[in-house]
């Protein structure tokens, strides 16, 4: 009991309570994006739910409400702080990327967040937006002509399908590492952890 005590004190916050809960629930919504857009595309899922009327509206209304979170966050001063970090760019993560994309096993220097998480964050980003405006036109059939709506059907569908790609990956990364799980999980993560994965966090 006296060991699990003083791991707990020597633990490394890494996420508050709002960043925490702008995280579950945009994954939550994203969730139901992704089950939702399976079953309206592909038939043997559309047939087996059925119900295609409140299918269309889960899809459309967890498709809006997926910017929430965010915007919510931004309430929050370290939520506002990790979008600086995660909007900055520097020598450090030019040696992370060259070494993960040569699979080498050099040190991978990063912050808070590492090359892969500032791309990811900002790739992610972009699509939603792109997603949400795209959907909206598909939705609002009056807002634009139909030379319009056929090209944002044909942008949000292939989207949708990089998306998924791209979300399978950053699960799989989490799989693979329980630590930064927990960190996501509980706030907390173990110093050493902290040290090997990223060197030049200043805590």
């Amino acid at each position: 009991m006296a060991v699990t005590t003083s791991r707990r004190r020597s633990e490394v916050a890494r996420f508050s309570p709002a960043q925490r809960w702008a995280h579950r629930l945009t994954a939550l919504l994203t969730g139901v994006c992704v089950a939702t857009a399976a079953c309206l595309y592909l038939p043997f899922l559309a047939e087996l739910v059925g119900r295609r009327a409140l299918v269309v509206t889960l899809h459309t209304w967890s498709g809006l409400l997926l910017p929430a979170p965010f915007l919510a966050g931004l309430a929050s001063r370290a939520f506002r702080g990790d979008l600086r970090l995660l909007n900055r760019f520097g020598a450090h993560d030019k040696v992370w990327l060259r070494s993960a994309l040569r699979r080498r096993a050099a040190p991978r220097p990063a912050g808070k967040f590492n090359a892969g998480q500032k791309l990811y964050a900002g790739w992610i980003g972009g699509a939603v937006l792109v997603m949400l405006g795209t959907g909206l036109l598909m939705w609002f059939t009056h807002l634009a002509p139909l030379a319009w709506r056929t090209g944002s059907t044909f942008v949000h569908d292939w989207l949708a399908l990089a998306m998924g790609v791209v979300l399978a990956g950053h699960v799989g990364m989490a799989l693979g590492d329980p630590e930064a799980r927990r960190g996501m999980r509980t706030g907390s993560v173990d110093p050493e952890w902290a040290q090997r994965k990223h060197p030049l966090w200043r805590r």
